[in-house]
């Protein structure tokens, strides 16, 4: 093995370990490589936007892999999988349709469906998105317990994207029980002002939640309430999980 192909398979090795772990001790150890290897890699990765440093000693995936990850998931075969359901569900709406994947505390948006409006909604494919200000998010955020919820919220804070954002932990975990009783999640300008949104939880064959799809519009688009917008973005999810595999 040359030099050259020997530091790619560390780089690579430490780029895997970095999905499922943000400690440098923890990566370390995963890849056997010494702390001091794991570290020069890591700050390599940082100035390449592939990973980013939480401010406590930690790191996670950074934008350029989010962004990456959203430019993949395009070309695979998940959204030829998944896009009768996405369409379906714009058919049936109105609305246009996202679907996003859980990147370490954020989402990125893998599949985007417009619904023919005359105005354009802001997000994009590969962009990444905050849990706590989206309906994907906070669907996301519901499979989780109370303490997982803030301990997420204390790494990643609780910004303000527009003034109706939830910015205090009490309100969050209230708005995510609700969320949990009605099975979807609403978004009220929280992300962006004048756009709502119901989201729903995707899960995966093992039954995890790897992310969510959402149907979003202007408000004024949203005369109908959310209830029944809610209960077609649920059903959608169920037909997306279930193509990957979930058990429902």
């Amino acid at each position: 093995m040359t030099d050259r192909a020997g530091a790619a398979d560390k780089a690579f090795d430490v780029l895997e370990a970095l999905v499922e772990h943000d400690r440098l001790a923890d990566i370390a150890q995963v890849t056997g490589l010494p702390k001091a290897t794991v570290h020069r890699i890591l700050r390599v990765m940082v100035d390449r936007g592939l990973a980013q440093p939480t401010g406590d000693g930690g790191y996670r995936c950074g934008p350029r892999m989010v962004a990456l990850a959203g430019r993949v998931m395009r070309s695979v075969d998940l959204a030829d999988r998944v896009a009768p359901s996405l369409a379906a569900l714009r058919d049936r709406t109105g609305h246009t349709v996202h679907l996003a994947l859980k990147a370490g505390d954020e989402a990125v948006y893998v599949a985007k469906l417009d619904a023919g409006k005359p105005y354009q909604l802001a997000s994009r494919v590969g962009m990444s998105l905050h849990l706590h200000s989206t309906s994907i998010g906070k669907a996301i955020l519901a499979t989780l317990t109370d303490a997982e919820v803030g301990e997420l919220a204390g790494r990643t804070g609780l910004p303000a994207r527009t003034p109706h954002t939830i910015t205090a932990l009490p309100d969050l975990l209230a708005e995510i029980a609700r969320t949990r009783r009605r099975g979807w999640a609403e978004d009220h300008e929280e992300n962006e002002p004048g756009v709502g949104a119901c989201g729903a939880a995707v899960r995966d064959h093992t039954g995890a939640a790897i992310g969510g799809i959402s149907a979003v519009a202007l408000t004024h688009d949203l005369d109908g309430g959310y209830a029944d917008l809610g209960h077609a973005v649920i059903a959608a999810a169920h037909q997306v999980s279930r193509a990957l595999g979930a058990q429902l």
